[in-house]
């Protein structure tokens, strides 16, 4: 007996022993490994910036003049929101469900990691809130290699015990919030709350509250656009742990138990971000004033993630103004052009072999992402030729809105060049603040720009250059007089659209008319290079071709560059780049950068710029734009009307006292064209658009935009115009000659073909 009695004490005293071994070894190991975690023997720690500012994206805000929210630029979709925002069932509802000793514990809780141990995690997550923001922090997704996860989780429980010794249990609740990724883009509870139910944060009610609190513990699986049924559940076991918890009476629980999951689901993304032809314009100002931020301050930001508050010049009225005037139009425009089309068998293109319309059609081919598709694929170009003959289901653009045929690809792109395409910029004068810009009829499915990137002929909309360079090299003045004879330049022979010649012209009215021949002789009498020098200066950047036929508009420029040169002439001299941003303010409100016209630059005098405002005025009063007249738009309006070789591209160019607007109206191929000129010139093409633009600001009186502006004369003015008309009265050369020009009942300028034999003029 006594035997026994010694063994069974010998054998609890080695239980006893082995018991308190295991136990010191355990926490000692566990102290060990969190010692050389905390010291990042492990791998590397966040470091205690990262810590103390966490990475949380925000995309930068942009607004416009008067602070209206025009969209977003963002690599994650979030707006922050502060703890008072939050509905207080939304903060008991995560309590309730993840972390009920939240305000208790310092980041990790002993009580439900021991619970999460024993049963393996069928009673339930061992890991805090604060773990949980630990994670979304700085590990990560889970590693499925176990001895990478029992590291993520060694951070999580550091860096868990770090977040609660740098901030307040709101502070944590609220970064938890922020940092969530709800899907579709959805990142933080402002967002989610946008996207599936279409509200703020603060007015989600308790059972909205409780169906995002599910979501936590898988957004996929607990989705409710997806899996409705699935959300409900899940949702009710939120509302009962709010219930067990005291979150929530019987009477509540019960009521909110019944009613069905409402969404009202909207994906931010298209909804948000700034998806506008002048995004890229936009961020290349933005990124080169980040820059020049930068290198004073030695502070990073970035555009995508910084939270930032962009300020630009776009007048969200004036914008929808702008594209509504290019709709009216141009709806009518197409119309009248597919009815011309019905009898063409090459339509959209004309004057071409059907060799050329392949070798256009194969070009456009190659840009699109199904040629790119077929091509990784490893399909020849047979098979991808063939592949494009096939139909399927195809989404059209018409200017009624979406329509859906079956249409092969091919049939799709030639469809395209049928679409008339167009610009449109505003300018203000004196600042250069751009005020409208569209770029094109509709982004969704014509992402090219036509302000910035689209190069075209400009034809006679350049012609105020030249005689700007004429008055300002050759001293000449509105009434000098230039002879209108036929004669030759060089191999070049310069042809007037209605095929008259001889006599003399006045310099306002060579230009009011468009007259080549006067055109030509400027040029003659002066070199390209002058004219291409004045160009420069008045911001003009692509390459002009050093040939005299740069006078009636040979060179390929930009809207952008062609509003911006007039805009010279409406700033009396003075080029100041156009611009939209305005300014730039960080996350806390503070000024990063600021608009500053260091691109102004004064080009010739005000005198020079008052006299070329007078001569346009001509060209709007009883010349090629006066057509405008049929508008009843009053006031000071000078203007320039411009078309090219087959009528491929219309132009105008209007000015009031305090803004310039360019049109561009063609079409995306340059054999896609009107065959009518009366059609396809630029009062015909382009003017109405601006036309039905300044009677929308006109009439809007919030706007500084009216008809009693009047163009300022400057105050050493010598009155050319007035002995301009004194001579026009007395020389009935001059006089019967603006009668010949003033009967024909179309008016019509055209540029020139660079391209064409001999360098031939091949105006109508």
């Amino acid at each position: 007996m006594y035997r026994k009695s010694t063994k069974v004490n010998s054998f609890f005293r080695r239980l006893i022993f082995y018991f308190w071994f295991l136990f010191i070894a355990g926490i000692s190991t566990i102290i060990i490994i969190f010692y050389a975690a905390s010291k990042g023997y492990l791998g590397t720690l966040p470091n205690t910036r990262d810590i103390e500012n966490p990475t949380m994206k925000v995309g930068s805000e942009v607004y416009d003049y008067n602070g209206i929210l025009l969209g977003k630029f963002f690599s994650e979709n979030r707006t922050l929101v502060s703890y008072r925002q939050l509905p207080k069932n939304l903060v008991n509802a995560l309590l309730a469900k993840e972390d009920i000793r939240f305000k208790y514990h310092s980041g990790i809780d002993a009580k439900s990691f021991l619970r999460a141990f024993f049963s393996l995690g069928k009673k339930g997550g061992g890991s805090t809130i604060s773990q949980q923001l630990a994670k979304l922090l700085f590990t990560g997704s889970s590693a499925r290699n176990k001895l990478h996860r029992i590291y993520q989780k060694l951070l999580e429980w550091l860096m868990a015990i770090e977040l609660e010794k740098r901030y307040t249990k709101e502070e944590i609740i609220t970064m938890y919030y922020n940092k969530f990724d709800f899907l579709y883009n959805a990142k933080g509870i402002e967002t989610a709350a946008h996207t599936y139910f279409n509200k703020k944060v603060s007015e989600l009610n308790l059972g909205e509250c409780a169906t995002l609190v599910g979501m936590l513990e898988n957004p996929s699986l607990y989705n409710p656009k997806n899996y409705p049924d699935r959300a409900k559940k899940q949702r009710n076991l939120v509302l009962y742990q709010m219930k067990k918890y005291n979150f929530l009476n019987i009477n509540r629980y019960r009521k909110e138990l019944k009613k069905p999951i409402k969404i009202n689901f909207k994906i931010q993304k298209k909804d948000f971000e700034l998806l506008t032809y002048y995004g890229e314009f936009l961020k290349k100002e933005i990124q080169e004033a980040l820059n020049e931020h930068e290198k004073k301050t030695g502070q990073k930001l970035n555009l995508y993630s910084s939270g930032l508050k962009i300020y630009t010049s776009i007048d969200a009225r004036m914008q929808d103004y702008a594209e509504k005037a290019l709709k009216k139009h141009l709806s009518q425009l197409q119309i009248l052009f597919n009815r011309f089309q019905k009898k063409n068998r090459n339509a959209p293109f004309l004057n071409i072999s059907p060799e050329k319309t392949k070798r256009i059609l194969i070009s456009a081919m190659h840009r699109t992402a199904l040629y790119q598709d077929l091509k990784q694929k490893g399909l020849t170009e047979e098979k991808i030729l063939e592949e494009f003959q096939k139909p399927q289901l195809i989404k059209l653009f018409t200017w009624n809105g979406t329509k859906q045929v079956f249409i092969s690809p091919w049939d799709f792109i030639r469809y395209q060049k049928s679409i008339i395409q167009a610009g449109m910029l505003s300018v203000e004068s004196y600042t250069g603040f751009i005020k409208a810009w569209v770029g094109g009829i509709d982004f969704n499915y014509f992402q090219y720009d036509h302000v910035a990137q689209t190069q075209r002929q400009v034809g006679s909309v350049f012609k105020p250059i030249l005689y700007a360079a004429a008055i300002n090299e050759l001293h000449y003045n509105p009434c000098t007089k230039i002879s209108n004879e036929k004669f030759h330049l060089g191999k070049w022979t310069p042809r007037n659209s209605n095929g008259k010649y001889g006599g003399v012209l006045t310099l306002k009215d060579g230009l009011a008319f468009s007259v080549n021949t006067i055109s030509a002789r400027l040029m003659s009498q002066m070199s390209p290079n002058t004219v291409i020098n004045l160009a420069k200066k008045m911001g003009i950047e692509s390459i002009i071709p050093e040939h005299p036929s740069i006078a009636l508009g040979s060179a390929d420029l930009t809207l952008y560059e062609m509003t911006g040169a007039f805009n010279t002439f409406t700033n009396y001299g003075i080029y100041v780049k156009p611009s939209i941003l305005v300014k730039i303010e960080d996350e806390n409100g503070n000024l990063i950068q600021e608009h500053v016209d260091i691109n102004k630059r004064q080009v010739f005098n005000e005198e020079i710029g008052y006299i070329m405002l007078k001569l346009m005025q001509g060209v709007v009063k009883y010349g090629t734009a006066k057509r405008l007249q049929s508008y009843n738009l009053t006031g000071d309006i000078a203007g320039k009307t411009g078309t090219t070789n087959e009528n491929s591209d219309g132009w105008f160019i209007g000015m009031v006292p305090n803004l310039t607007t360019g049109v561009w109206v063609g079409w995306e191929d340059r054999f896609s064209h009107f065959e009518s000129v009366k059609l396809g010139q630029g009062a015909n093409m382009a003017l109405p658009i601006w036309a039905y633009y300044m009677k929308s600001l006109y009439k809007n009186m919030n706007l500084i935009y009216h008809d009693k502006l009047l163009f300022q004369k400057p105050k050493n003015y010598q009155s050319y115009w007035d002995q301009c008309n004194e001579v026009i009265k007395e020389d009935n050369i001059i006089r019967e000659e603006k009668k010949n020009y003033m009967k024909q009942n179309e008016i019509i300028d055209f540029d020139i073909n660079l391209n064409s034999e001999n360098n031939k003029d091949y105006d109508k």
